[in-house]
């Protein structure tokens, strides 16, 4: 029997919402490794580049992680799941990847 206000579920919103924030999270945590090794100039964001400089490094990261996270999963509560997987792929492919490349591939 289905209950006709619960919630539908969906696996591919569920998986696309898991990536979403595994890519935010590595985007702050490579985000925090390369300023702290470069400086807060190297980010390419002036926005968070200001909150660096106003809040500090972790806090600005933080909170700009923990706004990105919440809207997503505002999307996600909303179903837009298509939305929510072409931001995680433009995560990794416009944040994730180029800090890797900085970091480890091109450093070495």
């Amino acid at each position: 029997m289905s209950n006709p206000g619960a919630i539908r579920r969906s696996l591919f919103g569920d998986v696309v919402l898991v990536a979403f924030l595994l890519a935010q999270a590595s985007d702050g945590v490579l985000t925090y490794v390369g300023v702290s090794t470069y400086g807060i100039h190297i980010e390419g964001n002036p926005i968070l580049g200001w909150l660096m400089t106003t809040m500090g490094q972790g806090a600005a990261l933080a909170t700009a992680k923990s706004a990105a996270g919440a809207f997503g999963i505002a999307l996600h509560l909303t179903s837009v799941h298509r939305v929510v997987a072409l931001l995680t792929a433009f995560y990794v492919a416009a944040a994730v990847l180029p800090w890797i490349g900085i970091l480890y591939v091109w450093a070495s």
